[in-house]
């Protein structure tokens, strides 16, 4: 039995030794939340896994959602059922494993003349919902007439809603939230590594793979990791992989972006998450965070760089429109867009549909060779993917590997040690939160709020350490506490890691990235030891990044 830490912690130089010396039952190519899920589940019965991400974790589609823990209303109006079903129920167990980064969230559906639902078809959707999704007591749905609307939120337009209906969804980090996986899988034995690409597969006699090819994209090293099974969970990039393998076939990913804006919250200051009607037809979200409120997303088909996404001007424009049509009284132009991100979705392709009408359901791959690749899924239903990723892989192996494996337990693994338990706990902590750092200066309840949902109990590792830095201003320590938390607790190896991943600051509080930057600069290179090239990398690098969250494009880059 091993013991579990404390707290968890990635360090990489240790990581990149066991890749070199063991052989696995699982390497996992891909560190997204459907990478990391994975691991968690094979680690956690048994399984000695892998896992290599290219990029840093959660880099790809695992950072660009919408930043929920759903279940998928307009599902329903597709009539998938059994997506709506599944969602449900995971966002409660995701709830229940990690309550201060998976937060409950009141959502108004405000019913506007023309709209997408009716009063009458509104109240059923969400009865039915809630059944599926097995919601209980205070969070079922509600339905308000139009002054309980307009008092829920007065940024509305009086002159067409008609009423709202009220019912429950999860806010998250889904970056935070694919990190603490990792780390909980790392503490079950897992090896992970970021800034590690497959280059290439190796097979046996029998066109079966037997190694990968890869390269530390840190130093340039190249070595080889073998396996009894290998598992592609790469995203957007699954196709890229099945066709190095050669086992592309009819089956394949259609890609689909999304683009969000980030507002300083006095710039569309509504009260609660709201899931409302467009001009075309499609819904989307308005959703207050901390100092700040996200509008998203777009949904087009993209044939761009997988590399380098970016909100184009008409994504800006069209979500402008939307938000001016729903809040009349706001009047936004491109100008008050204070950040934004575009992600891609890896869905799988059917013919004659448009973006917003392709499921959202995943799908396996098992190539002659024994790749197993999944596509599609959701954020929500990491864990259940999870399980069937690691069910495909269990038919493939022999009795005397699999004799000692216990069954899936992932519902039942805190994802932060030590763990919250409830929401009812989380608030208590945040109020410990802005006790302690009140003590030291800071009386913002902000960032007690905000530490409490980045990072839960382990706050107070960070606070702890932020004593033993010699800043005049308390927040500069702070933040210098969270740089050195994230380097050796989290294997953070960038700029960007830090800026946007870890925190999410690039997004959601652009101001602090410009006011620290050369402070965490300084701070990074000195952990990390960077020459002289990667210092000038690492500013190209994160110039490009603010320019990209920051500016419209014409066209997407090729």
């Amino acid at each position: 039995m091993k013991k579990i830490a404390e707290f968890s912690v990635l360090n990489r130089t240790a990581q990149i030794k066991k890749f070199q010396t063991t052989k696995f039952d699982l390497a996992i190519i891909g560190g997204g939340v459907t990478g990391a899920g994975i691991a968690l589940d094979a680690a956690s019965r048994g399984l000695n896994v892998c896992l290599i991400e290219k990029n840093d974790f959660a880099s790809g589609t695992s950072n660009k959602s919408t930043k929920l823990i759903h279940g998928g209303l307009r599902y329903l109006k597709q009539f998938e059922i059994g997506l709506v079903r599944e969602s449900g129920s995971e966002r409660a167990i995701v709830h229940k494993l990690a309550p201060h980064l998976v937060v409950p969230e009141k959502m108004l559906l405000p019913l506007v003349e023309g709209g997408t639902y009716g009063k009458m078809m509104t109240s059923i959707g969400l009865k039915v919902y809630d059944f599926l999704a097995d919601v209980k007591g205070d969070d079922r749905r509600k339905m308000l007439e139009k002054e309980e609307t307009i008092i829920k939120e007065p940024l509305l337009n009086k002159d067409v809603v008609l009423g709202s209906g009220l019912y429950a969804e999860y806010r998250t980090d889904d970056a935070r939230l694919t990190i603490e996986i990792l780390k909980k899988a790392v503490e079950f034995g897992a090896t992970v590594i970021n800034y590690c690409e497959m280059e290439s597969f190796n097979y046996n006699e029998e066109s079966k793979i037997k190694s990968l090819n890869c390269i530390d994209n840190n130093t340039g090293n190249i070595f080889k990791i073998k396996a009894r099974n290998y598992v592609s969970a790469a995203g957007p990039w699954v196709d890229k992989l099945r066709t190095k393998d050669h086992s592309m076939n009819n089956k394949y990913l259609h890609l689909t972006k999304g683009v969000h804006i980030v507002f300083p919250y006095e710039k569309l200051p509504v009260k609660q998450p709201l899931y409302f009607d467009v001009p075309d037809g499609r819904m989307i979200f308005a959703i207050p965070r901390g100092r700040a409120t996200y509008v998203g997303t777009t949904d087009t088909n993209y044939s761009g760089s997988l590399e380098r996404v970016v909100a184009i001007k008409s994504d800006a424009e069209y979500l402008l429109n939307a938000i001016n049509s729903t809040f009349p009284d706001v009047h936004l132009s491109i100008d008050d867009i204070e950040s934004n991100w575009a992600g891609l979705r890896p869905l799988i392709h059917e013919e004659d549909k448009d973006p917003s009408e392709l499921s959202r359901k995943d799908e396996l791959f098992i190539s002659e060779s024994g790749l197993i690749s999944i596509a599609g899924g959701k954020l929500t239903g990491y864990r259940r993917m999870a399980d069937r990723v690691i069910e495909a892989v269990l038919k493939t192996m022999k009795s005397k590997h699999k004799k000692d494996l216990k069954k899936s337990k992932t519902e039942k693994i805190p994802l932060v040690s030590p763990s919250l338990e409830n929401s009812h706990n989380v608030e208590i902590y945040q109020e410990e939160l802005e006790l302690k750092l009140s003590e030291l200066g800071v009386l913002d309840t902000y960032h007690a709020w905000y530490l409490c949902t980045t990072y839960g109990k382990q706050s107070d590792i960070i606070i702890d350490k932020s004593k033993t830095f010699d800043n005049k201003d308390v927040l500069e320590r702070l933040i210098r506490a969270e740089l050195w938390f994230a380097i050796h607790h989290e294997m953070t190896n960038s700029l960007t890691d830090f800026f946007v991943r870890r925190t999410g600051r690039l997004y959601f509080d652009i101001p602090s990235v410009k006011k620290y930057m050369k402070l965490i600069f300084d701070d990074c290179s000195n952990y990390l030891d960077w020459g002289t090239k990667r210092i000038d990398s690492e500013k190209e690098h994160m110039e490009l990044l603010l320019e990209d969250a920051t500016n419209y494009y014409e066209q997407e880059f090729e």
